[in-house]
């Protein structure tokens, strides 16, 4: 090759990308090395909100990176969801072969970005199912990491050497030996860096709450066949299962109102009241008669209602006049908690 032909590309690379610190401070330590990165976030039912991409799109750039969020939702209802093959959490939180099925995304993308390699925000012993050396032995098989390409700027010095390091394309005496669940360390990173706008931790993964690990189980345990509507549904409202099996939902604002809506939940029907204001609420189209008068008088009670009159549920094709219940603890015994 002549001199002149000689490439000036610069090295790229893939960032699994949360909108947190961490994966903030993974992807500074990449840049500040002349490395090019693309942050995707691996949206696998609770990152398509439009405000939040909005949010992960400002963090990314401020740490130096594009931003992508990649829609996997229905390939990880099939693939990882319902049947991990190294289990859950605490709750259903199937975290080892979750972070591989993550990172076998973001690798099966490197060509087509034209990117070498794949960094994340992890730091060793931080999350006890999956970032303790034995768990990330595993997420490295599930990743089909075969050419030892997954980087982990932030606790390099900990582990053994990637591809990238060996070859000279990531400096590793400027990467990081972090550990641990402590967070001083990367709070003053993020000051040195100037970063203030970042998601804080200990949030967590909705899987590994209890709530809502809770109204999976139930979900499945009546209906196997769980869709990505399905699934998004359980983010919203208050869950109830009724007497005879049907599964109901009511709204808490406008914000679960609205989304509830835009779900187009096609296993439920919409309970509706003419001229009343207050919750949305839904309930099973195979639900039974005493099931959709009992839901319809909860739905007109988590309304504008007045106890003393009756009004009328349009339920599908179907009217029932029905009169609120004096109180809402009625419906007490059915939440899904």
């Amino acid at each position: 090759m002549k001199t002149s032909e000689v490439s000036t590309a610069k090295t790229k690379c893939l960032a699994l990308f949360s909108g947190g610190l961490d994966s903030m401070l993974a992807i500074k330590l990449m840049s500040l090395q002349g490395i090019e990165v693309h942050a995707l976030n691996i949206d696998i039912g609770f990152g398509g909100d439009p405000d939040k991409i909005e949010t992960m799109s400002r963090r990314a750039k401020k740490a130096g990176a594009s931003f992508e969020s990649v829609n996997v939702r229905s390939r990880y209802l099939q693939d990882v969801l319902f049947n991990p093959k190294f289990g859950y959490g605490k709750q259903f939180n199937p975290c080892i072969d979750c972070h591989g099925f993550m990172f076998r995304t973001a690798i099966s993308m490197l060509k087509d970005y034209g990117a070498s390699f794949v960094i994340s925000g992890e730091v060793v012993g931080q999350r006890p199912m999956s970032q303790r050396n034995d768990a990330m032995v595993h997420v490295k098989n599930l990743a089909l990491d075969t050419e030892d390409i997954v980087l982990r700027p932030l606790c390099a010095k900990l582990l053994k050497p990637t591809k990238p390091e060996r070859e000279g394309l990531v400096d590793r005496e400027k990467l990081l030996a972090l550990n641990g669940r402590g967070r001083n360390p990367q709070l003053s990173l993020a000051k040195e860096f100037g970063f203030e706008d970042y998601e804080t931790p200990g949030g967590g993964c909705l899987y590994t709450m209890e709530s809502f690990a809770n109204r999976i189980k139930d979900f499945i345990k009546f209906d196997k066949d769980m869709s990505e509507n399905d699934l998004q549904s359980l983010r919203y409202g208050r869950h109830l299962r009724l007497l005879e099996g049907a599964k109901m939902i009511i709204g808490r604002n406008e914000n679960d109102n609205a989304h509830l809506e835009a779900l187009n939940l096609d296993k439920m029907y919409s309970i509706n009241f003419d001229d009343v204001v207050g919750a949305h609420s839904f309930i099973s189209k195979d639900a039974s008669k005493s099931d959709l008068e009992f839901g319809a008088r909860l739905a007109i009670t988590y309304c504008k209602s007045d106890p003393s009159q009756i009004y009328t549920a349009k339920i599908g094709d179907l009217t029932i006049d029905v009169k609120p219940f004096e109180d809402k603890k009625v419906a007490g015994d059915f939440f899904i908690k």
